[in-house]
């Protein structure tokens, strides 16, 4: 959405009476929320229809039980193509479970997300330390401009089903976005593995400028918690300001 459109919409609302108390929080947040949502929404509207939909109900979708890698690894043996199928698959776990941290339980270690936007050095969030500070370091970035997010993590133990990571963003503590992205099944690995989002637009204009929260989720068809943790970035007319 252009700065023009932007302003305009920004007008209407005023010219329906709906930004007319200074004393009224409410009317203001509610205004901001629809502006923001606009700037942040595509041509196709999908963040905003998102938003404005009932909260998460449980699906009809079924995931299959867990096995680890020895049942997958014996189930249907007698199948040799099957077989080396599975062990491409699974490479280096096919030999036994990889642990990296013995001393720690979970199949899945987020070790950091970046957020990473062309020809600038990424911004980091070490994600293995005090979550709790991670609000204290804001990101910021310039309206506008496509980036990306990408979360750095280890598997271990066993295979790891239907990765998911889910990012909701508030402005104002009212949320203005929300997507979730499919990051797939993993097999356990000594190197650190990795997800990339698809680029997203910044919004843009100076009603979107201003700071946001975010909280970030890796989860799993299973439902398993994996990390929740929330941070912060500023939107900027540009990176100094």
């Amino acid at each position: 959405m252009t700065r023009v459109a932007i302003s305009t919409l920004f007008c209407a609302e005023i010219d329906r009476g709906n930004y007319i108390s200074s004393s009224a929080k409410t009317d203001e947040t509610r205004i901001v929320k629809r502006i923001i949502r606009a700037t942040m929404s595509d041509s196709t509207g999908d963040h905003v229809d998102a938003l404005d939909e009932e909260p998460d109900v449980e699906s009809s979708y079924k995931p299959p039980p867990e096995k680890s890698i020895e049942q997958i690894l014996e189930t249907d043996k007698e199948d040799e193509s099957l077989r080396k199928y599975k062990e491409t698959l699974l490479g280096e776990a096919k030999s036994g479970g990889i642990v990296i941290d013995p001393n720690d339980p979970r199949k899945v270690i987020v070790k950091k997300l970046a957020l990473c936007v062309a020809d600038r050095p990424d911004m980091e969030l070490d994600l293995t330390g005090d979550l709790s500070q991670l609000k204290k370091q804001t990101f910021v970035i310039k309206e506008g401009v496509s980036y990306r997010i990408r979360i750095d993590f280890i598997v271990q133990r066993e295979i790891v089903h239907g990765l998911k990571y889910v990012q909701k963003t508030y402005r104002l503590g009212v949320p203005v976005d929300k997507m979730t992205h499919m990051v797939g099944s993993y097999p356990p690995k000594t190197e650190l593995q990795s997800y990339t989002t698809p680029a997203e637009d910044a919004p843009a204009g100076v009603v979107a400028r201003g700071s946001y929260s975010v909280s970030s989720l890796f989860t799993d068809d299973d439902k398993h918690e994996h990390l929740k943790w929330e941070w912060a970035f500023e939107i900027k007319k540009d990176w100094k300001e």
